[in-house]
């Protein structure tokens, strides 16, 4: 095994994605029976056959399957070293990828990371946001393809370090003309007889909703599926249906929408968020200032 290079390893995992050599050729500027040749002896080196050839490219087995996974790692861990070897030669300077789920992409989380780069301090460090639902933000931690994830703390969150990040509040979100408007505070069981606009399935506040419901023993009914909370607020804002939303999204919308915000009852409608990350050992040193800062505004953020 010791004869296995980076390269060799890096074109591998491309191929793997890609599932196909002469794509990877195209982009890396290789000639394609050079990259086979690599691959060739890869197999050679770790004794057993890495990929099926077919029609139309190639998959890995499931031996390769298990190298991939070695091989994120690995490569990811070497993006890691050159990243801070460049910070300690030339400052603090860099790029952090970010995983973050919409609740916390719609809230605060874009002033924070602003007030972090604003600092002279941080002139050269870029930090990139990507969304997604919360399973594949832990996914992606978990894997090597971002440093660090926010997403809601009721996730998996096994294996990886966290630590706590802002809060909202979920609440019922309804034209100012529709029935549930008129009260000040409902429970969940209370307005399960309207019609939603609902999230994509897998997002969190749509996993909340759909276990709430069936513990009632009811489903929710759907009117309207949109993929973020500006479309379901303006939906909303139709008379359409009913939406739930983080107070925190939607109080900026009804300062000139005609809708009005009800407060929710139940206990599961105040959510935590939490910041996670592979290991603090393993953060690159513009990623350990980033979660600082973060860490920092949840604790300034906190009623003494």
């Amino acid at each position: 095994m010791r004869n296995l290079d980076l390269l060799t390893l890096r074109l591998f995992a491309a191929v793997c994605e890609q599932r196909s050599i002469t794509r990877v050729a195209e982009q890396e500027a290789i000639v394609g029976s050079a990259i086979s040749k690599r691959l060739a002896q890869l197999e050679d080196t770790v004794g057993t056959a890495l990929l099926v050839r077919k029609r139309r490219g190639v998959a890995p087995t499931p031996a390769g399957e298990t190298l991939l996974e070695h091989a994120r790692t690995m490569l990811a861990s070497v993006g890691q070293i050159e990243r801070d070897m460049a910070a300690y030669a030339t400052g603090i300077r860099g790029h952090v990828r970010m995983l973050v789920t919409a609740s916390v992409m719609a809230e605060s989380l874009a002033d924070d990371v602003a007030a972090f780069l604003q600092q002279p301090a941080h002139r050269d460090i870029q930090v990139s946001m990507e969304e997604r639902v919360s399973p594949d933000v832990v996914q992606g931690i978990r894997d090597g393809s971002a440093s660090i994830g926010i997403c809601w703390d009721a996730a998996d969150l096994s294996g990886l370090e966290t630590c706590a990040y802002r809060s909202d509040h979920l609440a019922i979100v309804a034209h100012e003309n529709h029935p549930v408007a008129r009260a000040m505070s409902v429970s969940f069981a209370d307005v399960l007889g309207h019609e939603f606009v609902s999230m994509p399935a897998l997002s969190a506040v749509q996993v909340l909703l759909a276990r709430a419901a069936a513990v009632q023993g009811k489903t929710l009914a759907h009117r309207v599926l949109v993929s973020n909370f500006d479309a379901a607020l303006r939906v909303v804002s139709a008379n359409l249906a009913i939406s739930v939303v983080p107070r925190e999204v939607a109080e900026p919308f009804a300062r000139t929408a005609p809708v009005r915000i009800i407060a929710l009852s139940d206990g599961w409608a105040q959510r935590r968020f939490a910041i996670c990350y592979r290991s603090s050992h393993g953060l690159s040193p513009c990623a350990r200032l980033l979660v600082d800062h973060l860490a920092l505004a949840e604790r300034a953020a906190v009623p003494a």
